[in-house]
């Protein structure tokens, strides 16, 4: 079945006991047994939920993977690849990451005996490079946070693959209807199910696709012994989310690609990223990679953080809000918020400015959207 039907139907047969044609919530922490070793399938909501267990399998479904779990956040999905790595193990990182990202293997990774090496990724030759004998993860954002850089995903599968290191993609800023990296020969995929997934900016969520048998029944095991899973309503919505994700998809690139054409013309702005842009460095790439260009846009405002706060109090239509991928249109400032944790030099040093601006692109009318950016530009000058 080609994407639109799986998103629909996929892991969501008509409920057994009713006839429903839509996944019930199953608000339920237990499940009555028959009697010892007697049930059937669920025991315990953090264990199993069929509303969850549904989700999994559409995601899965998706992104062309042959397991998935579910996690109450995106953070708790990164938690639970990590959880596969023991001290000594280590991980090569794109350099150009989620701040929370970032915040974890500092913070949480490596005092726990974790080593992590930055690379930047852009060269398939660097992540060569970093691979150490005890490397066992290779992690990688494309497009990445915020500076929507890409990375091949199938040249530096290869390259980990052949030193028998496995490879995590978060596929958050694409979705699954833009890319699949297990198809490109990545091993794992995460998402944090609160942006795209969802759809609505109304649940928090996340989760990680494997084809790899052993990867899954330790993601599984850490997902029932530490317990970050999502409650039945919020599965429920990201399944909800799911349904319409490709007519969502594509009406977000299409409005992106309007703003990053409106905000390249205009004379406050430095620079203006987005992959759908002939000159993004990586257009080709992401031509190859991927099968459309997302709803992130990203620019640098020519006078720096005073000109972006004013800029972001002068904005409508755009909220100012942490977060991204929901129907409505948000503007972010990564230095004091997404990317908050990563100490300034280093944020100068990958390029996040004070200047910068990230801008999630809703599906609101495009001529909206534009002339906001217009007003907000010009009356904060």
């Amino acid at each position: 079945m080609k994407f639109e039907t799986l998103a629909i139907h996929a892991g969501q047969e008509a409920d057994p006991a009713t006839g429903a044609t839509i996944t019930p919530i199953y608000q339920t922490s237990t499940f009555t047994q028959e009697g010892i070793g007697r049930h059937k399938g669920f025991e315990y909501s953090r264990t199993g939920n069929p509303t969850r267990a549904a989700l999994e399998r559409c995601l899965a479904a998706l992104e062309g993977a042959e397991h998935g779990c579910a996690f109450s956040s995106g953070m708790a999905a990164i938690a639970g690849v990590l959880s596969m790595l023991r001290p000594g193990d280590h991980v090569v990182s794109a350099a150009d990451l989620y701040g929370g990202t970032y915040r974890y293997f500092e913070k949480v990774a490596k005092p726990n005996g974790i080593a992590v090496s930055y690379v930047n990724a852009r060269d398939p030759e660097n992540v060569r490079r970093a691979l150490r004998a005890e490397t066992r993860l290779l992690w990688i954002e494309t497009p990445t946070n915020p500076l929507l850089e890409l990375v091949d995903v199938a040249a530096a599968a290869r390259i980990a693959k052949v030193r028998g290191v496995k490879t995590a993609v978060d596929n958050t800023f694409a979705s699954p209807y833009f890319q699949r990296p297990i198809g490109l020969g990545a091993d794992i995929v995460v998402h944090s199910t609160t942006k795209y997934v969802g759809g609505h900016s109304d649940m928090v969520g996340g989760a990680v696709l494997t084809s790899d048998k052993a990867v899954h029944e330790a993601v599984r095991f850490h997902q029932n012994a530490a317990g970050g899973v999502p409650g039945p309503f919020d599965a429920w919505l990201a399944l909800r989310g799911l349904k319409t994700l490709a007519v969502r998809m594509r009406r977000h690139e299409e409005n992106a690609l309007a703003v990053a054409g409106r905000l390249r013309k205009h004379p406050r702005v430095e620079s203006v990223i987005y992959p759908g842009l002939p000159d993004h460095p990586q257009h080709d790439l992401a031509r190859r990679q991927m099968s459309g260009f997302g709803g992130m846009v990203t620019f640098r405002l020519r006078g720096g953080r005073a000109a972006a706060d004013a800029f972001f109090r002068a904005l409508k239509v755009f909220s100012y809000a942490e977060s991204l991928g929901g129907v409505e249109s948000l503007a972010c400032h990564p230095a004091t918020m997404t990317h908050a944790s990563l100490p300034a030099e280093e944020r100068e040093r990958r390029g996040i400015t004070e200047g910068t601006v990230r801008l999630s692109v809703g599906i609101e009318d495009a001529e909206d959207l534009l002339a906001d950016l217009d007003w907000a530009l010009k009356v904060s000058a």
